[in-house]
């Protein structure tokens, strides 16, 4: 038979008030005030990590459009402009978003984490100016394509420039590929700028993107980056730089060589498709 256990008594102790028994910090206030901060910083931190990515995504398909181009220098066409347009005003918008963010020691603070976009967009306007103009954009003209409170510093406008060269050799195979010439036309006494000067060596004959990509392989790898904060990323991107030159010249040299044993009208073979398709 079950019996009933008596209640249990109230002793003095646990009678007490919880705040006799657990007194207040004074360090709790403090602590209370450094968590607000560190919670704001992550929130913070991950807008800008999203905004970011979507920048990114942004200019690489800006980059897939402008790749339907086929000549240069020459207008782009109407389709092309239409979708360009449209995510470039979402991309300033997604900049605009982040500004306050952005503001004071926060732009240096979260500069790993907008780089990457801010990266890919040169490499995007950057691709687009040289299609149109046939030149290097200047960072002044770069920085006016952002928003006000968005840093564009040299060092990601460089390496947004580095990258360049791998869809200047996309559209270069390509161009060869389908129309069986190198792209270009401008007169070598046009300028090629990048920041204060990348400008093309004198003469009055008209220039292709082959030469283009050469003078640009000059021009950087006369860059000394040591010391500096470009020198990790630099290292990697100079070799990529090569190598798309390269390709962009051994295509070139097999059909301008071997292209005066063909007849007339003789499209490229699928060895030059395989070098897109390999990009």
């Amino acid at each position: 038979m079950l019996t009933k256990r008596p209640a249990p008594q109230m002793t003095a102790l646990t009678s007490l008030p919880m705040a006799a028994s657990n007194p207040a910090s004074p360090f709790t206030s403090m602590f209370s005030t450094f968590r607000a901060e560190l919670d704001e910083h992550h929130d913070r931190r991950e807008r800008v990590i999203k905004a970011s990515r979507d920048i990114t995504a942004l200019s690489k398909k800006m980059i897939f459009s402008l790749q339907r181009a086929r000549d240069v220098p020459a207008p782009l066409p109407s389709s092309v402009v239409g979708d360009i347009t449209t995510r470039l005003t979402t991309i300033t918008k997604l900049f605009s978003s982040i500004v306050p963010d952005l503001q004071g020691p926060n732009a240096w603070r979260y500069q790993c984490q907008v780089s990457p976009g801010v990266q890919e967009f040169v490499e995007a306007v950057s691709f687009q100016h040289y299609l149109t103009t046939q030149r290097l954009i200047k960072w002044e003209e770069a920085q006016r394509l952002v928003p006000e409170g968005v840093v564009l510093n040299e060092d990601d406008f460089l390496l947004g420039l580095y990258d360049l060269v791998g869809e200047l050799m996309r559209f270069a195979i390509t161009g060869m590929a389908m129309r069986g010439k190198l792209p270009g036309g401008a007169s070598r006494s046009d300028e090629m700028q990048s920041g204060e000067e990348i400008e093309a060596l004198g003469g009055a004959q008209k220039r292709d993107v082959v030469q283009d990509l050469r003078e640009l392989r000059i021009r950087f790898e006369g860059m000394d980056t040591r010391g500096g904060t470009l020198g990790r990323d630099v290292e990697k991107k100079v070799e990529v730089m090569r190598t798309c030159v390269e390709k962009v010249e051994n295509a070139a040299y097999g059909m301008i060589i071997r292209g005066r044993e063909r007849p007339k009208g003789w499209i490229p073979d699928e060895r030059i498709q395989e070098v897109v398709e390999s990009y």
